[in-house]
């Protein structure tokens, strides 16, 4: 077929065939000279279906559907004849589809609404539906372009999506693990750490319930089970919120973060559009050694990993910033540590003009680092008023203990301000006696144009000698009620918190600075933390330098750290390896160290990472030297992970394997790598098939693969490369569009058809005769599997049978037909995707 069109198209380009121009609704038409066709029996196919220029066959086609140059999808689409008498065909547009494209139905005119209500029963081209609109159907690509004026568009933000086509997913159970071991031997003295964390869950409907929980083991602590949280939670779509009730927490925003077992009913900022939502702590760090890494929040462990030597990066925890500071434990193979703190402040609480910010709790205090657990509720309001001035306010009621905040956020052009008073009001009994005080806060951020400086935040908080947190007031009651437990909580006075970086050019790098520091009203040391940094790259190498100072309250003295860190890829190939040189100076212990590592991936898929590092140090009493490695492997199913490092002073291994599962009406589905909201892939017959929306990610041999990372009430599309697949498979669409509810598990399905075998097949007539040129060959079905071609060949495409008949056909007439019998040959690894066979047509 694509032969006989390639022919007519160059005859028509010649000037053999003769135009006959349509009006604007009717395609060109050509006229073809069947003299110029003969084949060398002299019979004459008949072509007039190649008349038309390009023209579709009526029928209902599967095509990626374009609005004004962008894609929204793949999507079912009617082509029809108008019945207009020009006998041409055109997509035809109902209610739903004009929707999909984004079209405002409301500013339809009567008689177009008319029209769609007939949509079904006839055609119901674009141009008559809106005024300058166009829709061109590409046949070859399954492409649908559509040209719709911007003022017949939905008026509506950038990531819309509307909430009649947000998916809860199907009902499903999950499960998310995440095991870490370690072991150490220093100085004689063997240490072993192992940790367990479970995320599991069961979805109904639009009910999502989650347990989450860890256990760790340690040689020198035993075994401690923890719960963290126990909910179940669901969508209120109608005022854009979500109600959870069981463990839970106060979102931070404007009051300090607590948790709650209890009833909370808030609003969720991801239900607007992408382009309306307004932080997330990233924990940075550097690692000496194979160091395992533990992240504690209000005394919980939340997150624990092992990371190689050098500087590292988690951007991967569960959306905890909202539960206060982050205390980062890096624990090294020598079993020394370093602990440092990530504050974590509510950024400026602007808001857009009409957009509410919500929150209702009510229930029982929880902390585990305390036994108070009064019962306590917090009410919060922000409303955007204009594009310059948003308000905001709340209040906190618990046992003998209150506290309101007003506040506002202004936008100017001199940047974004956050002011604040918060009172508080507590009896605390003992020889403390009740307390009262006041809060200020002010917050600033902007990015200054003229040197593309971005001040991410900068915040100043002032409190009285009486003002008191809820969670300190909690404290300070478990202080007074053990009795001369040690020493006090600390009460804040003030703290100074930035984050300022810098562009110099494309040539020159940047700079960037962060720090925090707080003092108190009963203690006379300040917590500090400072860090400045450059980072810069010279053709293909990356280098870096960071200076840190933090002060250390117990030592009582400072630690000021230099680091210098050069990156160099070792080839252009994908898998090519990298090395990293860095050179570090710490003054707390006048010590020095060299390090560098190697580290790269293997597979077509990248499955497999591998590094290894060497790493010489001295002061501190002495010089040392430390080789080790690691090893991750990334399979269809979990991730491993293996390291191991050895000096003269010590030793060290360590492992873990993390991963997830979902088990659903269509069967168990297993991933290296799970997150809240998922898709599973359902795509019988296309085991081995890639997805674009991971690294390795493939689809397994039931026909599943579970899509992480999916962002809740967004479009998310998931894509199958049909690479790889046995020809005869044929993917019915090979992109899926999907907009699920937080938590979700949707549910994409890939419809593949079998379209039976091909074959090349070299046929003459009993005569010795060729075939017509351009005759259309059928099945023993009636179906269409090919056209003849030059020298009386045909390529058969769609044969379901490995033996049978088929039809050739050149005209009405009972003699102008013949039949071919075929009979393809028994080989289950053919040589060629097709079989090339010989014939006579009868």
């Amino acid at each position: 077929m694509k032969e006989l069109c390639l022919v007519v198209q160059t005859l028509a380009a010649t000037g053999f065939g003769t135009h006959a121009w349509a009006d604007e609704t009717q395609q060109d038409s050509v006229q073809f000279n069947q003299e110029f066709l003969q084949s060398g029996s002299g019979a004459k196919a008949d072509i007039s279906r190649f008349n038309k220029s390009d023209e579709p066959l009526p029928g209902n086609y599967r095509a990626d559907t374009y609005v004004n140059d962008t894609w929204v999808g793949k999507m079912s689409i009617a082509i029809k004849d108008v019945g207009d008498g020009t006998d041409a065909v055109q997509p035809c547009f109902d209610t739903e589809l004009l929707e999909h494209l984004g079209a405002d139905v409301r500013k339809l005119t009567p008689d177009a609404l008319a029209l769609l209500d007939r949509a079904h029963d006839t055609c119901a081209p674009i141009q008559r539906l809106i005024p300058d609109a166009k829709a061109d159907f590409d046949s070859g690509e399954l492409r649908l372009n559509v040209s719709i004026p911007q003022i017949a568009l939905s008026s509506r933000a950038r990531g819309y999506v509307d909430p009649k086509y947000w998916d809860e997913g199907v009902p499903a159970a999950l499960l998310q693990y995440n095991a870490n071991t370690y072991r150490s031997n220093a100085g004689g003295v063997s240490k072993q750490s192992d940790y367990l964390g479970l995320t599991g869950g069961i979805n109904a409907g639009a009910w999502r319930f989650r347990y989450q929980g860890n256990v760790n083991h340690s040689s020198y602590g035993g075994t401690h089970y923890q719960s963290l949280s126990t909910y179940i939670q669901r969508d209120i779509v109608g005022i854009r919120g979500q109600l959870t009730v069981g463990d839970t927490f106060t979102d931070g925003q404007l009051f300090d973060s607590y948790g709650v077992r209890g009833v909370k009913l808030g609003s969720d900022d991801r239900m607007l559009p992408q382009s309306q939502r307004g932080y997330a702590p990233v924990v940075h760090g550097i690692a000496n050694t194979n160091a395992k890494v533990q992240i504690r929040q209000n005394g919980n462990i939340i997150y624990e990993t092992t990371v190689a030597p050098g500087a590292f990066e988690i951007d991967d925890l569960y959306p905890t910033g909202y539960g206060g500071d982050l205390q980062v434990i890096v624990t090294e193979a020598d079993g020394s540590q370093h602990i440092s703190t990530v504050p974590y402040a509510a950024a400026v609480n602007a808001l857009r003009p009409g957009v509410t910010r919500y929150n209702a709790v009510v229930g029982q205090y929880r902390d585990a680092t305390t036994s108070q657990h009064p019962f306590v509720s917090q009410f919060t309001l922000q409303r955007g008023l204009t594009n310059t001035v948003t308000l905001y306010g709340g209040v906190i009621a618990a046992e003998q203990y209150t506290s309101g905040i007003l506040g506002t956020a202004l936008n100017t052009r001199l940047g974004a301000f956050g002011f604040d008073v918060t009172q508080a009001s507590a009896r605390l009994g003992g020889n403390i006696g009740d307390r009262n005080g006041t809060s200020l806060r002010l917050s600033y951020s902007r990015v200054l144009e003229p040197t593309n400086t971005n001040i991410a935040i900068a915040a100043y908080r002032y409190s009285t000698s009486g003002f008191i947190s809820l969670s300190d007031a909690m404290r300070l009651r478990q202080f007074i009620d053990v009795r001369n437990p040690g020493q006090a909580p600390r009460l804040q006075k003030s703290r100074v918190q930035f984050d300022i970086s810098q562009s110099l050019g494309d040539r020159y790098g940047s700079l960037y600075a962060t720090g925090s520091v707080q003092n108190y009203w009963n203690r006379g040391s300040h917590d500090t933390q400072l860090q400045l940094g450059y980072e810069n790259r010279w053709k293909w190498l990356n280098y870096g330098l960071s200076l840190s100072r933090q002060y250390d309250v117990n030592a009582g003295n400072w630690d000021n750290r230099v680091m210098l860190t050069l990156n160099i890829p070792l080839g252009l190939d994908a898998h090519a390896p990298r090395t990293t040189t860095s050179y570090q100076h710490d003054s707390l212990n006048d010590s020095n160290s060299l390090q560098t590592s190697l580290s790269g991936t293997l597979g077509e898929d990248s499955a497999f990472s591998y590094g290894v590092n060497a790493n010489y140090a001295n002061g501190g009493g002495g010089a040392t030297t430390t080789v080790g490695g690691n090893v991750a492997y990334s399979s269809p199913v979990t991730l491993l992970t293996v390291n191991a490092s050895r000096s003269d002073r010590y030793s060290q291994v360590g492992a873990g394997m993390s991963g997830g599962a979902v088990l659903y009406g269509g069967g168990l589905a297993m991933t290296p790598n799970m997150s809240e909201t998922v898709a599973i892939v359902d795509a019988p017959d296309a085991a081995g098939a890639r997805l674009n929306n991971g690294s390795g990610l493939r689809v397994d041999h039931w026909g599943h693969a579970i899509v992480s990372g999916l962002q809740p009430y967004s479009n998310n599309d998931i894509e199958l490369d049909p690479k790889g697949l046995p020809l005869n498979i044929q993917l019915k669409s090979s992109v899926q569009r999907t907009a699920p509810t937080a938590g979700a598990v949707v549910v994409t399905k890939f419809e593949t058809q079998d379209t039976g075998k091909s074959a090349v097949l070299r046929v003459t007539r009993p005569n010795g005769g060729s075939l017509p040129f351009g005759s259309q060959v059928y099945d023993e079905a009636g179906e269409t599997v090919g056209t003849v071609a030059q020298g009386s060949r045909i390529i058969a495409t769609g044969l379901k049978a490995d033996a049978g008949d088929l039809s050739v056909k050149w005209g009405a007439q009972a003699a102008q037909s013949c039949t071919i019998h075929y009979q393809l040959p028994d080989s289950k690894k053919p040589k060629t995707p097709f079989a090339i066979l010989d014939g006579e047509c009868r």
